[in-house]
């Protein structure tokens, strides 16, 4: 019986390689764009999943597969920093390979990894102030310090910038900022054939979480639904996303997205009262049932960009109740 393929073309010279990673979705895609002909350009890997076993076993399986190592590519795209994404970029960056990001997602995303002391304390200051306890605290402090252990950032990442036109692996890739999901969330659009490297930016079965972190933009939501909109209006065939399947009706589903967050925000709002509740209170009801601590953390800080979004359509307001900030009508 033939072994199966550990990529898969779906699009010209692009190749898709899921590869699993321990979380619900259970595998991000990563993709291996090869030129054609080889002597138009050299090999370029986008984005860079998890340091686990598994993850980096499934990658150098798949290069190897081309006829690949790590040491051949000529590039390691990034589309943002999330560990899914950027875990193993420092050690494909140890081979030789220059690791390129957007210039806003090198100043504001990836200085969560090479900056853990600094964002650390950011980020547990910003939880207490939304209403997480201590208890709470401990388990997520633990949860991290995992999910640290698996990312390793490059030492060196170079960037390039909205509009810009990357000539790599024999295409010309333009870049595409999309703020929401992340601060310097990217996209690659190949405007010969209209194929969208996605990233997180539209998913088929979920919603990319829209979560406000310390170190994030405010009011994440509403750059997530102008971001949005700009995808759209690419005019893109076909959407090769971070996980899950190719999407082909990419207005169809910005359309499905943006309908979910309104009818979120309306649930949300009619959760409000005249007595502050905290965005932790509010998470619990806007995400009920068991969730793993990830999870939670994941529903806590979309909660809070949603809260964001009202307070700032003049929907909801807060008040500081000794440091810890509540919500209300």
């Amino acid at each position: 019986m033939p072994q199966a393929h550990l990529s898969t073309e779906v699009a010209p010279g692009i190749y898709a390689i899921p590869v699993p990673i321990p979380y619900p979705f259970r595998y991000v895609n990563c993709y291996l764009l090869l030129p054609k002909p080889p002597s138009s350009g050299g090999a370029v890997l986008v984005d860079a999943a998890l340091d686990t076993p598994e993850a980096r076993g499934s990658l150098e399986a798949a290069l190897k597969e081309h006829g690949l190592a790590w040491g051949d590519l000529e590039a390691l795209l990034i589309t943002h920093h999330h560990p899914d994404h950027y875990g193993l970029a420092g050690l494909i960056e140890a081979q030789g390979v220059p690791v390129y990001m957007l210039d806003v997602e090198k100043e504001r995303g990836h200085v969560f990894w090479s900056e853990p002391e600094r964002m650390h304390q950011a980020g547990m200051d910003h939880f207490r102030q939304h209403g997480i306890t201590d208890g709470h605290l401990l388990g997520l402090e633990q949860e991290m310090a995992q999910t640290r252990s698996r990312v390793h950032p490059a030492q060196n990442p170079r960037t390039f910038r909205e509009g810009e036109r990357l000539e790599l692996a024999g295409m010309s890739l333009r870049v595409v900022w999309t703020p929401g999901h992340a601060d310097g969330h990217s996209m690659f659009l190949r405007e010969t054939d209209g194929v969208l490297l996605a990233g997180d930016q539209i998913l088929e079965k979920i919603s990319p979480n829209i979560g406000r972190w310390a170190y994030a933009y405010p009011n994440p939501l509403a750059h997530y639904l102008r971001s949005l909109e700009k995808t759209a209006a690419l005019g893109a065939r076909l959407a090769l996303p971070g996980h899950y399947r190719p999407i082909a009706d990419i207005a169809g589903r910005v359309a499905e997205l943006k309908a979910h967050h309104m009818e979120r925000l309306g649930f949300l709002e009619g959760l409000l009262n005249d007595c502050p509740q905290t965005c932790w209170q509010l998470s619990l009801a806007l995400f009920p049932g068991e969730l793993t601590l990830a999870q939670r953390r994941f529903a806590w800080a979309e909660t809070l960009a949603h809260l964001e979004y009202l307070v700032e359509a003049g929907r909801a307001r807060w008040v500081n109740q000794d440091g810890v900030l509540g919500y209300l009508r």
